[in-house]
């Protein structure tokens, strides 16, 4: 006995003596990093490779730091609440709307909860950030120098701002500031509504039966605003191998594809976020508010915010209060209104990192199931030979007796979510007969033709029943075509033909024939009456026809409510009245003479493309280097979406900011092939050959090959290299 006590205790000596010692942070980034690769390829294209997926997270944070770390440290400072601190009070509402819909001990708490697989996950995102700064240490960030593994909760799939964006921080303020939601409608100018480029984003999948070499091709065409995601190729051994379109700071790809299935996402009509008016009542020194027969608390919390005044940081002290439907984010007629949406993070963030490793149609619809992926629709192609369309992911189910466009009551406990519809009841597609679908933000009840899913068969709130010139334009060509190839595709995605001016130019036309006495407009009416509807840099008729229809949405008369499809129906026709659509043209050609020196003027001379510098808001210069770009906005019908600014002071022409960004066609068969092609390029910084490489290119509609193999990689790879080891 003696000698089995003394042995134990030599074991346990021998034991305590070889235990590692704990490695310091740094130690720990170290040893990660020597189990990463990244190749670099002749775009400055990051192909991350590590042994596990925590390791492929760690490199792919990694090089998106180095590609572009203001944005990511710019997303993480909106969306964990702390834009004020740089930008100052003007942002303390959107900070405020953050902490309302979750706290940082409630992310904390989320992180905690979270399966042990994605916590290693958020450890290595947030691993990979801090990495790139300790070996960086030039890069100065503006206010966080230390990331957080549950930082990353609070952005948790990848559109721009997500749900909560749509929840309206003029409303918040005006609640804030004893002020009715009602007043939020005139703050925002309708110029200022009217100018903004239609969000969204073009789906389509085509079918081997029409394609040429037999296999399903996928084209997968975010409209965002320029350089809002990056590229890239992330692999690991642990059957991680996606390609596609990261939005800065997050890891798993958002847009893209694998060996076997591809993914493309669109803005969704689904109505996801609901209002409901609460019924309040004091009890002695708690709020309470009716639901049915009882009375419920309302959860009051406080939050105080900084926010930059000058070079001094101060603070301001909000309490923000919940009821079981959400946050209450406004008031209107004097009654409280709580706001209902998504937010599940740790699911969304599952769902968005297991759909980049589905290997099937199966795979991909058991994905589906964990309905998180609110946003969003979803257009869909496989090595099976499979393309599928998913209209929305979560949807609540709901008493349709009720109208849920506008507030419903709180009180009444019918009007609560009923739990969540399934995917089987959702609006889906899968192999639609005609061979192909489509998705371009408009109704999902002309995505495949006459083999599209039927709006009698869906509550109204599934979708909006409405068309777009987009979808109008992508019905049309996908009718007429077969036989596809990636190349063919590429210029379908970029056919000229905009049908919004082969609705509203006739009715100008006709108006000038029977009206105009001084001909004085009559060489500009020619050349729109001879034009073919179609863009191009050379175009006279172009420049006319898109400062003409703008000039339309923001000043012509409309005798009843009318979206801008309407309203363009509605001027190309005799409805409106001839002398207002010359004197909308007259001032047209007034603006352009004024402005430019003459009316007469190619497409091209004022429509350009300028990337001056890194700036998260970029100002543009007409005495600067440009490109001229023969693309036009989606609000025409335009399927490759060029939409530009009109608010900067120092420019006379326009510059494009926002639509056809990261633009990719793939095709599935034994082997994926791909083309891609990338606004401005893949890097931020001003020195790199990868900061504007592929502008021309852009202009020119010339995509790069994708290597997506390895043995293609290292062919085209201009430098490899482990974090923190780079030349």
């Amino acid at each position: 006995m003696k000698y089995v006590s003394l042995l134990f205790i030599s074991l346990l000596f021998i034991s305590c003596k070889t235990e590692k010692p704990k490695l310091t942070d740094v130690e720990r980034w170290q040893e990660i990093a020597e189990n990463i690769t990244i190749i670099r390829d002749n775009f400055g294209i990051p192909h991350v490779y590590g042994k596990t997926d925590a390791e492929a997270v760690f490199g792919l944070l990694y090089a998106q730091c180095e590609d572009d770390f203001n944005r990511v440290e710019q997303n993480y400072i909106w969306a964990t609440g702390r834009l004020a601190e740089v930008e100052g009070e003007s942002a303390i509402y959107s900070d405020l709307r953050a902490k309302m819909f979750m706290t940082i001990d409630e992310a904390k708490e989320n992180y905690d909860k979270s399966p042990d697989w994605l916590k290693e996950l958020c450890n290595a995102f947030a691993d990979g950030i801090n990495y790139y700064l300790y070996t960086h240490p030039e890069v100065k960030p503006r206010l966080l120098t230390k990331f957080e593994p549950w930082m990353s909760m609070y952005f948790s799939e990848g559109s721009i701002g997500g749900d909560i964006e749509r929840v309206s921080t003029r409303k918040i303020k005006a609640f804030y500031e004893g002020g009715d939601s009602k007043l939020f409608e005139e703050a925002k100018s309708k110029k200022e509504r009217l100018e903004t480029e239609p969000s969204g984003s073009n789906g389509i999948a085509i079918s081997g039966k029409l394609t040429k070499s037999g296999n399903p091709i996928l084209l997968i065409n975010p409209h965002t605003s320029f350089f809002f995601r990056g590229e890239v190729h992330v692999v690991s051994e642990e059957g991680l191998n996606a390609y596609g379109a990261v939005t800065w700071g997050q890891f798993f790809v958002y847009q893209g594809f694998n060996e076997k299935t591809g993914w493309m996402h669109t803005s969704t009509y689904t109505d996801v976020i609901d209002e409901f008016e609460e019924d309040l009542i004091k009890v002695e020194d708690k709020l309470m508010y009716r639901y049915g027969k009882e009375l419920r608390e309302v959860k009051s919390f406080e939050t105080t915010l900084k926010y930059k005044d000058g070079d001094s940081i101060k603070t301001k002290t909000f309490p923000f209060y919940r009821t079981h439907h959400g946050p209450i984010t406004q008031s209107k007629d004097g009654k409280w209104i709580a706001t209902a949406m998504m937010w599940e993070p740790v699911k969304a963030l599952e769902q968005s990192y297991i759909r980049t490793k589905q290997d099937g149609y199966n795979g991909f619809r058991n994905m589906m199931n964990i309905k998180t992926n609110s946003s969003n629709n979803t257009v869909y192609a496989d090595a099976e030979g499979n393309i599928a369309y998913f209209h929305g992911n979560f949807i609540p189910k709901r008493d349709i007796s009720f109208n849920y466009r506008q507030p419903v009551d709180g009180s009444n406990p019918k009007t609560d979510w009923q739990g969540l519809h399934e995917v089987d009841q959702h609006i889906t597609l899968l192999n639609p007969e005609n061979g192909w679908l489509q998705n371009c933000n408009s109704t999902p009840f002309t995505a495949a033709a006459e083999f599209s899913p039927k709006v009698e068969d869906y509550p109204n709130y599934m979708s909006l029943n409405r068309e777009n010139f987009r979808g109008v334009h992508a019905i049309d060509l996908l009718s007429k075509n077969k036989d596809y190839t990636l190349d063919s595709v590429i210029e379908m995605a970029h056919d000229p033909y905009l049908p919004a001016f082969e609705v509203l130019i006739p009715g100008l036309t006709a108006a000038y024939d029977k009206i105009d006495r001084t001909k004085e407009l009559g060489g500009a009416i020619e050349i729109l009456r001879n034009w073919d509807y179609k863009t191009s840099k050379e175009s006279v008729a172009m420049t006319l026809a898109h400062f003409y229809g703008m000039n339309v949405l923001r000043n012509g008369s409309r005798p009843n409510p009318m979206n801008s499809m309407q309203l363009f129906e509605y001027f190309g026709s005799d409805s409106s009245p001839d002398f207002e659509k010359l004197k909308i043209f007259k001032e047209t050609i007034n603006y352009l003479t004024e402005t430019f020196g003459s009316w007469n003027l190619p497409w091209g001379e004022v429509n350009r493309y300028q990337r001056l510098n890194s700036d998260i808001k970029q100002k543009f210069d007409d005495n600067k280097p440009s490109i001229p770009v023969g693309f036009a906005s989606g609000r025409w019908g335009a399927l490759a979406a060029y939409g530009v600014s009109y608010t900067n002071p120092e420019a006379k022409k326009i510059y494009g900011t926002r639509g056809n960004s990261f633009v990719a066609v793939v095709e599935f068969g034994d082997k994926v092939k791909a083309k891609t092609m990338l606004a401005g390029g893949q890097s931020s910084n001003i020195n790199s050959p990868h900061f504007n490489d592929q502008a021309q290119r852009y202009a020119d509609m010339e995509f790069k090959d994708v290597p997506y193999y390895y043995e293609d990689v290292i062919k085209v790879a201009e430098e490899t290299y482990k974090p923190g080891k780079r030349n």
